[in-house]
């Protein structure tokens, strides 16, 4: 009883943009957790994430935001420790040690950080024409992109030996690199990566837009 159609008491309720990465990894959580959902599809070019109502959810008046079971939650990371923590098994998504634990945090930093610079800058500037740029987000990706790709080789996952919070974490903006201009070709670790993410049962996809690269 996962799958975004759910119109259940306990569903938790997910305001999103369907074509926000920080959106969905949150929904990518709740399939993979199998927990019941609704999405709510804010008009986001007509201000809905700024009206008051909204804004008592999610007070930067930004998607994703969720409710559940009298809770409201914004910020897409912090959503994904409330959801392994509440609905799955949180040793196991972020760490059974400390030094488990740091390593996936340096990834959700790395999500909040440098793909948000990099793969999902040059993609806003793209699909969404907000006003960045274009060119030094893409030099961003490509970065990242080098240290991940070496990161990667040999390995299956990002923090530890098995799938985290920082795969979820960082998934969707790379997986959608290409509708940014930035090509995956060179990655070769990297698209094995995407493909052990899309293989985890109850995965979800993303909409996809035409890609520029």
């Amino acid at each position: 009883m996962s799958r975004r159609d759910a119109h259940h008491g306990d569903a938790v309720k997910l305001y999103r943009n369907p074509k926000s990465g920080h959106c969905h990894r949150v929904e990518l959580m709740l399939a993979l957790l199998n927990v019941p959902y609704q999405t709510v599809d804010l008009d986001m070019a007509n201000g809905a994430h700024k009206a008051p109502d909204y804004v008592k959810i999610s007070p930067f008046g930004q998607v994703p935001a969720i409710e559940d079971n009298g809770i409201s939650l914004s910020d897409s990371n912090a959503i994904l420790v409330y959801l392994a923590d509440r609905y799955g098994d949180l040793n196991n998504w972020a760490g059974r040690d400390p030094l488990e634990r740091a390593e996936v945090q340096r990834w959700l930093s790395v999500a909040a950080g440098e793909i948000f610079q990099g793969p999902c800058s040059a993609r806003l500037a793209t699909l969404f024409g907000v006003p960045l740029d274009h060119q030094g987000a893409v030099e961003k990706a490509h970065a990242l992109f080098a240290v991940m790709e070496a990161r990667l080789e040999g390995r299956e996952w990002l923090a530890l030996e098995r799938a985290t919070l920082a795969d979820i974490a960082a998934y969707s903006y790379i997986a959608h690199a290409p509708e940014g201009g930035v090509s995956l070709e060179p990655y070769p670790s990297i698209r094995s990566w995407l493909q052990n993410i899309e293989a985890l049962p109850g995965f979800v996809a993303m909409a996809r837009s035409p890609a520029l690269a």
